[in-house]
């Protein structure tokens, strides 16, 4: 099994360069591939960021990667959770950070954007201010 970087990850959705994007493509092709969800985490930051790609765009193209029978991610359950969950409007690393706290009775934080989405979405766990 190989992992893949945050750059193979962004030239498989964004093919800004075909030749790199084509190896990635045939390295998932022919191998068992591994993505960190870290990686993953990087590479919405990338895609939103640095590329300008709209939430949704990200979240489908990701969903496709996802979607790859030779792909294994990190905390599968977390990860399509957070996706989800962004789709609905969290950030994806705050609704990464909360999909991962599955022993936790809450997630305690300042950030009052966060809250309020999760409340709409009625997370487990619920976020609170500390």
């Amino acid at each position: 099994m190989i992992a893949l970087d945050t750059n193979l990850v962004v030239r498989l959705v964004t093919n800004d360069d075909p030749r790199q994007a084509s190896r990635v493509a045939k390295l998932v092709e022919r191998e068992e591939v591994y993505l960190p969800k870290t990686v993953l985490l990087e590479s919405v930051w990338v895609l939103r960021h640095a590329y300008g790609l709209e939430p949704e765009v990200i979240r489908t193209a990701l969903e496709k990667l996802l979607g790859l029978a030779q792909l294994t991610v990190e905390e599968g359950d977390a990860v399509h959770r957070a996706l989800a969950w962004y789709g609905e409007g969290l950030d994806f690393a705050d609704a990464l950070h909360l999909a991962s706290c599955r022993r936790v009775d809450a997630f305690a934080t300042f950030d009052r954007r966060l809250r309020g989405v999760a409340r709409r979405l009625q997370t487990t766990p619920p976020v609170v201010a500390p």
